[in-house]
């Protein structure tokens, strides 16, 4: 990973670390809290870190355990995915034309920022 998202997350008082889970490298960091209306009030999230990154977009976002609203709404576009000998809840949330990863902008703080609107946004839907 480069230096800059290393830097942000030390600086960011989050634990974390990567790993290879195959040939594939994955973020995982721990503790994440979360906006008021989950499930639960922190979860630890996964990123998949492709071979080309930064050049190459961060997409999605996976999270443990998994998460749900507490007002029983469902939460559109899930599904699983084993990382780490953990079932991971993959969020499908991209990146659109109007918001296109811009290499040497992006990177994993700005993914984690989208991540966070997201979240916020899931309870504006309905």
């Amino acid at each position: 990973m480069p230096e800059e998202d290393e830097d942000f997350l030390n600086k960011s008082g989050l634990s974390w670390e990567t790993i290879l889970e195959g040939s594939q490298k994955w973020l995982l960091v721990y503790n994440y809290p979360l906006p008021v209306g989950y499930n639960i009030d922190k979860a630890d999230f996964a990123l998949r870190i492709d071979a080309c990154y930064p050049s190459t977009q961060i997409d999605m976002i996976y999270f443990s355990p998994h998460l749900s609203r507490r007002d029983g709404k469902i939460i559109n576009n899930l599904t699983t995915l084993p990382i780490d000998a953990k079932t991971w809840q993959q969020w499908s949330r991209h990146r659109t034309s109007e918001n296109p990863w811009e290499p040497g902008v992006d990177n994993v703080s700005t993914h984690i920022e989208l991540m966070l609107y997201c979240l916020k946004q899931e309870f504006n839907k309905r």
